[in-house]
């Protein structure tokens, strides 16, 4: 409005400078990192978006290269973990191409979404499955790809402006319903509007092709005695179906800094063209636990993740160990310690990384990891 005085729009560029290695992918064969912001090395645009609301502000429209991991699938409770799959969770992370539009990659895209009333909430987008373009990754079933770059952040993109647009549609809609909305401004609130909550309902579908975990291009099963190209069939499409559930519990008066929080997250998809078939994640959150630390939060998360059937037949096919559910727990404290400073000691424990894989000798699993983080943020 300030720039060319059209009211409602918000113009937004973004770039990203990524440094150092990530612990998870040289070290603990997990399914998701143990930190969120664990990205490969690049200097790379980010995203670049245009929005314009309408109506009042109940409608809204964005189009322009996008990370939709800020909108869709998402926790509010969760978002105070490190770990990644409280954020963007764990199927999309390991099913999709590259992970999908989520950070640190977006995709061209477009995102609709209507507020008609402060209770309910609709959400569509329609964006490029693929940020990279490319149709490999790191695990064997789709040969490897890149050891230089497992999990194809850089690849055929390295400085985020491929703006790829030719492998496939990413749809995905969201309906979410806020339980007891809360006024904006609660010091003169006299009557309790009830605790708060936020219900989601959502799912997405890929347009792009996949490959079987079930059979070659010969439809002999993938992995066997009786593959001789130990390549997998292609399947066209792929879908995701999820819940999330964001409640306040308890908090001693309407004027109180404290309170708790409990969250679950569940997904589902098909086993045949993934990695993962379901995941669920939760956990409880308790602001302010200590007289006079009003800024702060601990909490305890809990996620599980399972190998789908595919893969599981997969392993059995190649003679490999049969990988089934991988458990991570996390327990957080995020301290204010300044109004500019917040620090955040992490504990993190992970049974059966990727449900069960051997280690760089090939000859035993790769064991239970305890993980000790602190993250800072410094906000200027």
């Amino acid at each position: 409005e300030k720039l060319i005085g059209l009211k409602g729009g918000t113009f937004n560029v973004s770039a990203l400078q990524l440094r150092g290695r990530s612990i998870s992918q040289d070290h603990l064969a997990n399914f998701n990192p143990v930190s969120g912001f664990e990205a490969d090395r690049s200097t790379r645009l980010f995203e670049l978006w245009y929005q314009q609301s309408f109506l009042d502000g109940k409608l809204d429209v964005k189009i322009g290269q996008q990370d939709l991991d800020t909108e869709f699938l998402i926790s509010d409770y969760g978002a105070l973990y490190l770990n990644s799959n409280f954020g963007w969770p764990m199927a999309p992370s390991v099913n999709l191409y590259a992970g999908g539009p989520s950070w640190p990659l977006s995709s061209p895209a477009i995102r609709i979404r209507y507020r008609p009333t402060d209770k309910f909430t609709f959400m569509f987008a329609a964006a490029d499955d693929n940020p990279p373009g490319n149709r490999n990754n790191s695990f064997g079933i789709q040969n490897g790809g890149n050891s230089a770059d497992p999990t194809n952040q850089n690849t055929n993109d390295e400085d985020g402006a491929n703006f790829n647009m030719g492998t496939g549609a990413l749809l995905i809609t969201e309906l979410q319903y806020a339980l007891n909305p809360q006024p904006d401004d609660m010091s003169h609130v006299t009557k309790d509007p009830g605790l708060p909550g936020i219900y989601k309902l959502g799912g997405y579908y890929d347009t792009a092709k996949f490959p079987d975990y079930r059979y070659n291009n010969q439809g002999k099963p993938l992995g066997s005695a009786a593959d001789t190209t130990g390549i997998p069939r292609w399947d066209r499409g792929n879908w995701m179906v999820y819940g999330i559930i964001d409640q306040m519990i308890w908090r001693p008066s309407l004027q109180s800094p404290q309170s708790v929080g409990i969250f679950a997250r569940a997904t589902g998809n098909g086993g045949d063209r993934n990695m993962i078939s379901f995941a669920i994640d939760a956990g409880i959150n308790l602001k302010a636990p200590f007289k006079g630390r009003d800024n702060d939060t601990v909490g305890l998360g809990w996620g599980i993740g399972r190998a789908s059937s595919g893969q599981r037949q997969y392993d059995r096919n190649s003679g490999a160990p049969v990988q089934g559910n991988e458990n991570h727990l996390e327990l957080t404290y995020q301290a204010q310690v300044t109004p500019w400073w917040v620090m955040q000691p992490d504990f993190q424990y992970v049974w059966h990384p990727s449900g069960g894989v051997t280690d760089w000798t090939g000859n035993r699993l790769v064991g239970n990891e305890a993980v000790f983080g602190l993250h800072s943020n410094i906000t200027f």
